[in-house]
């Protein structure tokens, strides 16, 4: 895993719902919380691109619903600043499944994925079919 390049605006808060863009079978996960997160005290974890989660899969097939599994986001709806002053933004926020070591456990992912993201994590970025 690599560091960032740009400084991504952390806008997923915890226990807000986002899609899911690879094709494990879950549909809408639930945020419950951001690894790696070093806020201040009381201050609820928040995530941006590239940051890996804790999610709840809310809807899908009956085998994934109400399981817990690793995710990181590709996409989100904030708009954020690359260094070449460029300002990114996409439709919705995003996530995909992945396991510990940050493989995705889908074939594929649905839609644009962010290239912070895909930098990041080498795998997504080969199971990606857009990289924006």
């Amino acid at each position: 895993m690599k560091g960032m390049k740009a400084k991504i605006p952390r806008a997923i808060n915890t226990a807000s719902r986002m899609e899911v863009a690879d094709n494990t079978g879950a549909r809408v996960v639930e945020v419950i919380s951001v690894l790696k997160y070093r806020g201040v005290r009381n201050r609820y974890p928040r995530g941006g691109i590239g940051d890996t989660l804790i999610v709840s899969v809310k809807k899908g097939t009956p085998e994934m619903r109400k399981q817990i599994f690793k995710a990181v986001i590709i996409r989100q709806k904030k708009e954020f600043r690359r260094p070449d002053g460029m300002r990114v933004s996409f439709e919705d926020n995003a996530c995909v499944i992945v396991d510990d070591e940050g493989v995705p456990k889908g074939t594929e992912i649905k839609g644009p994925v962010a290239r912070e993201a895909a930098e990041r994590y080498s795998k997504i970025s080969s199971a990606a079919s857009i990289i924006v």
